[in-house]
């Protein structure tokens, strides 16, 4: 990963934060799922409680040419400042960006219902744990195109290291073993 992209956003009234940052990742899913690359990470520098307003698009130049060639914020594009290709500056540290999962969720009880698995006292028993196993970490309302339903992405940011790890990158940008250049 020789190089990035750096997209600043800019949300305004009609468009709030939450919202605007769940739109262009879903775009950038959608961007990669249509490039087929494993090779493209994304990370959040301005990470607290929220991902912040700085995303960056990390890959080899030609990849990210190739990103940009798709057109693929469209009107979102309005709300970013995009920046052209850059080069990794080469005093950098890395970072791995997961998705964080609960095993815990309301399709699984519906399951565990629908099996006979479990009774009303254990269908209560399981909201509760279920509730009560919250997540500090940052995350983003996604909506499915494909079901019509809203999910929750959770993300998780490892220690920073000194040395960048080689590996593949699912379809939104995160993996469980590649690094992502963290400055």
């Amino acid at each position: 990963m020789d190089s990035y992209i750096e997209l600043r956003l800019q949300p305004d009234a009609e468009m709030r934060e939450a919202e605007l940052s769940s739109k262009v990742f879903t775009k950038f899913h959608k961007a990669l799922v249509a490039l087929s690359t494993n090779q493209i990470g994304i990370s959040f520098p301005q990470v607290n409680v929220k991902l912040g307003r700085l995303f960056r698009i990390h890959g080899n130049a030609d990849l990210l040419h190739d990103l940009q060639g798709l057109n693929w914020l469209g009107p979102l594009l309005g709300y970013c400042q995009s920046s052209n290709i850059l080069p990794v500056p080469e005093q950098t540290q890395y970072r791995i960006i997961s998705e964080r999962r609960s095993n815990m969720s309301s399709a699984k009880l519906r399951r565990l219902i629908t099996r006979g698995s479990i009774n009303k006292d254990g269908e209560k028993r399981y909201k509760v744990k279920m509730l009560s196993q919250g997540f500090d970490n940052p995350y983003l309302d996604l909506f499915s195109s494909s079901t019509g339903q809203v999910h929750r992405k959770f993300f998780a940011l490892s220690d920073i290291q000194a040395h960048s790890v080689d590996g593949e990158f699912d379809c939104y940008g995160l993996s469980k073993t590649a690094t992502v250049p963290w400055f």
